[in-house]
């Protein structure tokens, strides 16, 4: 998965909105206002930030050399990825999951405004 596949897969997404909030070349991505991903557009090779169950981030980065621990964030909820050492389907499933904690986190009533989108 390229840099552009990997933002239009994000983007795609119910109540997501792309942003530059901490500077020029990190991108980041929120549903409703909530960042599920992040990605250095400096770094090479390409790798991007997704949340994740801390159990499954443990598991996932035993399993591929690929995964680690997120740089400059929570490294218990937080995973690295190397996009060019995943497979395109693992790398959907890790930002399926990523969107999917943020949203199961909504309050009442963000949940309310994101299901009348």
């Amino acid at each position: 998965m390229n840099v552009e596949e990997y933002r239009e897969y994000c983007i795609s997404k119910k109540g997501v909105t792309e942003s530059f909030p901490f500077d020029e070349a990190t991108l980041v991505f929120k549903v409703m206002d909530k960042m599920f991903a992040l990605c250095g557009l400096e770094h090479m090779p390409l790798r991007v930030n997704l949340k994740c169950d801390p159990e499954r981030a443990i598991e996932l980065r035993e399993e591929h050399d690929g995964i680690i621990e997120a740089w400059h964030m929570s490294k218990k909820h937080w995973n690295t990825v190397y996009l060019e050492r995943i497979p395109e389907d693992i790398t959907k499933a890790l930002i399926d999951h990523s969107y999917d904690l943020v949203v199961s986190k909504f309050t009442k009533k963000l949940k309310a405004e994101f299901d009348a989108m």
